[in-house]
């Protein structure tokens, strides 16, 4: 074992998730005064902290798949992981299904190599089929039959309260923008202590944040937070969520897995959810106790979208899941993949990939 490597790798699929995170881990280390030295890595880290990571790495990394590839790449991977026992994957569902996850699935055959006795753990409030995802956590490397993770089920917490929004303006026909349904929503945003409003896309949550502001004769204080704004400004926002100083925040998928904002009592979906699961995630991040309903509201922005918020609903109740199958890894992934480790690795680099 090296003398020093990194202990436990969390991996997320979200930036922010892990970030929230490392400072959820960092206060109970602190309190009881435990030698824990742990810190998050995403594209948001500068390059400094990046290059001293490699040659003093942190017990604890929360990072992205696509960073724990760049990490494999370099030539001090087998320094930096050889000692590592842990890997927590958490949000599985969202990697495992698409080519990040094909990425991952590579990334974690070379960490076995690396640390044959690493322990895998995948963490998921949405799973369609179980067993999928328990076969992607064991290494099948020489296995003739399929092997599976050990299987841990939660308890379920209390049912979600999901309506459709009822409005007095008349439903569009067309567009997606749902300012019919403004001064509705800014009156349920009124009515509870802080709420989330997720929307599909960048520029939605631009022009609803500014129609919010419009109409805001109170002053609230609502903010904004998507994936194009600067690191900066999204960790403002977010510190502010956990101080409880915001009663509102317009964001994109960039909160819509696993971040426990404690103070959240309502989630606007504005728009047709993108399936069941999607939907699912985003209202529980709201009241994260077993004893309360997480209050949702769907928001159709024109009249055909009426009809999806209302399966989505029914679907929600249901507790329906559907995450995508696994299926065949994408082939232009294995190739950068192969790429990575020939730059990492001397005896590869002057084989004969390239010619």
């Amino acid at each position: 074992m090296p003398a020093r490597s990194v202990h436990t790798l969390y991996v997320s699929p979200l930036k922010a998730l892990a970030t929230d995170i490392a400072r959820n881990l960092a206060t109970p280390v602190a309190e009881m005064g435990l030698p824990i030295r742990l810190e998050t890595r995403t594209g948001d880290t500068p390059q400094s902290r990046r290059a001293r990571q490699r040659v003093l790495p942190p017990d604890i990394l929360l990072t992205t798949p696509e960073q724990i590839a760049l990490m494999l790449s370099h030539k001090s991977a087998a320094e930096l992981f050889g000692g590592l026992k842990c890997v927590i994957l958490d949000e599985l569902h969202a990697l495992a299904t698409s080519k990040r996850g094909d990425l991952l699935s590579l990334d974690l055959a070379r960490l076995r190599t690396l640390a044959p006795e690493l322990t895998a753990i995948g963490l998921s409030a949405t799973v369609a089929r179980p067993s999928e995802l328990a076969a992607f956590l064991v290494p099948h490397k020489g296995k003739t039959a399929t092997r599976l993770a050990e299987i841990v089920t939660g308890e379920g917490a209390a049912k979600a309260d999901i309506a459709i929004l009822k409005s007095d303006a008349d439903l569009p026909w067309a567009g997606h923008s749902a300012r019919y349904a403004l001064p509705e929503m800014y009156e349920a945003i009124k009515a509870h202590t802080m709420s989330l409003m997720f929307v599909n896309t960048r520029s939605q949550a631009e022009m609803l944040f500014h129609e919010l502001w419009r109409c805001n004769d109170d002053n609230l204080p609502i903010a904004l937070h998507h994936g194009s704004l600067d690191v900066g400004q999204r960790r403002k926002v977010e510190a502010a969520m956990v101080a409880g100083k915001l009663r509102a925040v317009v964001c994109t998928s960039t909160l819509d897995l696993g971040i426990d904002w404690g103070a959240v009592d309502l989630v606007i979906n504005v728009g047709a959810p993108k399936g069941a699961s999607r939907l699912a995630q985003r209202i529980g991040r709201a009241n994260h106790r077993l004893d309360e309903p997480s209050k949702a509201l769907l928001v159709p922005a024109n009249r055909f979208e009426v009809m999806e918020c209302q399966a989505a609903l029914e679907a929600a109740e249901e507790g329906a899941q559907d995450t995508p199958p696994t299926r065949r890894g994408a082939l232009d992934v294995l190739a950068q993949h192969i790429l990575g480790v020939a730059c990492a690795e001397p005896s590869i680099r002057t084989g004969s990939i390239g010619r």
